[in-house]
């Protein structure tokens, strides 16, 4: 059995729960259900350490983010081969997630030398003559990181990074169906010389520790990334704590008469088909102008059909297990709910294998339906036809999600027009929304969350300001 990471020692419990493989079932391995004594001893030792990790030089802070960033750089193929077994995704698609945490932490050792502050002249009211004053920002605490299953690494890695970068203790609840990336991450942290108690990572599936741990009051700040209806509970029982929710969406890309074909139906078969579509910012809506629909619908179909389905092991498989067959399952109920509701399936639709669902493209679809409400978090996108862009971004927005959506043109003031009305947290130009890089401001309005990841602006929502002020 895997041990938890807890006050700077690796710690068993008299219970443990199976990780499996998602494409096959198989158990690969059995880490502990944490109790209550390993969540208080978690949280005795985060806030103990919290002298040692805010007074640690930057410098420091920064070697340690360095040599955790490098040590995933050092054996990268393993790491991959972990998140494949673990997630279900394609190895090829682990890689990537691989390439993309060690670049996360390698910006938050950058970031640890940027926390500073800013001069505020106060002399420009009469009041303030005499006075000098400037601000800086400082740690929060505790961060409690909660992580789902579908990017294990490069998500803990956008929490924990920033948080010690900032000076802050963390405990680190990860996802119980893919935990052990955070558990062989956190001994990473442990030989790079994190002092103990500064990091913490407790495996459970309880919700009754889940919410003594968002609720605890030595917990400062709770950053959550998983569904909607958790992450509502969590800001009801986290009390006056910052808090930062990315909670997902139903992301739309609009595709106008002028956009590229070239360019739009490659983009859209990585944006809607990526890890089974088990993203936070997967396309699962098309808008397609109604003179290119045709065209695009042709194109988009006979890509679908080459994609390669099978074991997430191989190096040509495109597409591969859901994280689990109740998953899949509700994938298939919600496409078989809007095809008796006059949905017309184009390819795909099925579930084979243990838990792995066909790349699936929809039309007919209306927004009533689940699949275009509300997030599928599968390989599944609709084809919805529009007249003008104004009648898109109209339908577009009525979605309850704001994270991210893209448009395809070349007119410039469509763009515009598109960045001005769109409401979300990003928007993309001949891009679709799937697209994210690490260090940019990311995060989403309405029901997609609240507060910004993105290593510099994590770090913002991991510190506070304290303002300061002589009197000369």
């Amino acid at each position: 059995m895997e041990k938890m990471f807890v006050a700077g020692r690796w710690t068993e419990s008299s219970r443990a729960n199976p990780v499996e493989f998602p494409y096959t079932g198989e158990v690969i391995a059995e880490v502990p259900e944490a109790e209550e004594e390993h969540l208080e001893a978690a949280f005795r030792a985060a806030v103990d350490s919290l002298p040692a990790i805010s007074g640690l030089p930057s410098h420091r802070r920064a070697e340690i983010l360095r040599k955790v960033a490098e040590g995933i750089r050092e054996e990268p193929e393993e790491w991959a081969k972990l998140l494949t077994l673990e997630t279900g995704k394609p190895i090829r698609e682990s890689r990537g997630e691989v390439a993309r945490a060690i670049r996360t932490l390698s910006l938050s050792a950058q970031e640890a030398g940027r926390i500073g502050g800013e001069i505020v002249p106060m002399d420009v009211v009469e009041a303030g003559e005499g006075w000098f004053g400037f601000y800086v920002r400082v740690p929060v605490g505790v961060v409690v990181a909660i992580t789902p299953f579908n990017a294990p690494l490069n998500l803990l890695a956008h929490k924990v990074g920033p948080a010690v970068a900032a000076g802050n203790s963390v405990v680190v609840k990860p996802s119980t169906l893919t935990p052990l990336s955070a558990l062989k991450l956190a001994s990473l942290f442990e030989n790079a010389g994190l002092p103990p108690g500064v990091l913490n990572v407790l495996t459970f599936r309880g919700n009754t520790l889940k919410e003594k741990l968002v609720s605890d009051p030595r917990a400062a700040k709770v950053s959550f990334t998983g569904g909607l209806e958790a992450g509502e509970d969590i800001v009801r029982k986290a009390g006056l704590k910052k808090v930062s929710l990315e909670l997902g969406s139903n992301s739309a890309v609009i595709v106008e008469e002028d956009a590229d074909m070239e360019r739009v139906i490659p983009s859209c078969i990585r944006g809607a088909f990526a890890n089974s579509g088990q993203v936070c910012i997967s396309l699962q809506r098309i808008y397609v102008h109604k003179n290119r629909e045709r065209e695009l619908t042709e194109a988009l179909v006979s890509e679908v059909e080459k994609l390669k389905v099978g074991d997430p092991r191989e190096e040509d498989t495109d597409i591969s297990s859901m994280v689990t067959p109740e998953q899949a399952e509700r994938v298939i109920s919600w496409i078989e709910e809007a095809k008796r509701c006059g949905a017309r399936v184009l390819v795909g639709g099925e579930k084979v294998g243990r838990a792995t669902v066909l790349p699936t493209v929809l039309t007919g679809v209306h927004e009533d339906m689940r699949i275009v409400r509300e997030e599928a978090f599968g390989p599944l996108v609709s084809l919805i036809p529009y007249d003008d862009l104004e009648e898109a971004v109209d339908m577009v927005n009525r979605s309850a999600y704001g994270l991210q959506h893209g448009i395809y043109t070349r007119d410039l003031s469509k763009a515009f027009y598109a960045l001005r009305n769109i409401k979300a947290g990003g928007v993309l130009v001949n891009e679709v929304p799937t697209f994210r890089l690490d260090h940019y401001p990311y995060g989403g309005i309405k029901k997609s969350g609240l507060g910004r990841e993105g290593v510099r602006f994590a770090v913002e929502e991991m510190t506070y300001i304290k303002f300061v002020a002589f009197h000369l």
